[in-house]
């Protein structure tokens, strides 16, 4: 069972995001402030459940939480300020929009770039130790999979329906064949270095 808090005293938003190491698209995050007497024992890492599971959980998540958010970065974005600096920026985005002001953030991963004067805690692999983070993984996660679908209709060559922008083989080899469209990111390696694309 999840961590329900850090700190008992505190207001505690969990922040993720998803699609960082994707070669096309936004990068999502969320910021998720659930009661502290939540409890779940099916919420987890986005990454440890079915796709099933993690649209199932996300009516729970958004019905219980005392307020949620999400932010977007999109490919050009990416591509101006580098991936890390994007997650990051997603990240204050959500922030910005909860309707309730945290006293804590609790940040996955082991960096952050501060918020305001809201004191943060970076937690290694925090969406798989604590509930709000947990939660936040996996709105970040579903919706951004939505997005992806939807690109998917418009670019069906590329397989993002079932690849979601990630470099697997069919989404480099549609690359190779296609070319880029236009949300792909740039500055990504998007072929290995052997292979050389023409943009």
């Amino acid at each position: 069972m999840l961590r329900s808090y850090f700190d008992k005293n505190l207001i505690e938003a969990g922040c993720d995001e998803a699609g960082r190491g994707c070669l096309a698209g936004p990068v999502y995050a969320s910021s998720v402030i659930l009661p502290k007497n939540y409890k779940n024992k099916w919420l987890n890492d986005s990454k440890k459940l079915s796709d099933k599971d993690r649209y199932e959980l996300r009516p729970e998540i958004e019905d219980q939480a005392i307020c949620w958010a999400l932010g977007i970065v999109d490919h050009k974005e990416i591509d101006e300020i580098n991936i890390l600096n994007a997650s990051f920026l997603a990240m204050h985005r959500a922030i910005d929009k909860l309707k309730t002001k945290p006293e804590l953030l609790l940040i996955d991963g082991n960096r952050f770039k501060a918020y305001k004067k809201i004191p943060h805690q970076c937690i290694i692999k925090g969406d798989g130790k604590f509930l709000s983070i947990a939660a936040a993984s996996i709105l970040a996660k579903t919706y951004r999979d939505d997005h992806m679908q939807a690109m998917a209709e418009k670019y069906p060559e590329y397989n993002w329906d079932k690849n979601m922008g990630y470099p697997t083989k069919k989404h480099r080899d549609a690359i190779r064949k296609h070319g880029v469209t236009p949300i792909h990111r740039l500055t990504f390696q998007l072929l290995p270095k052997q292979l050389t694309l023409e943009l």
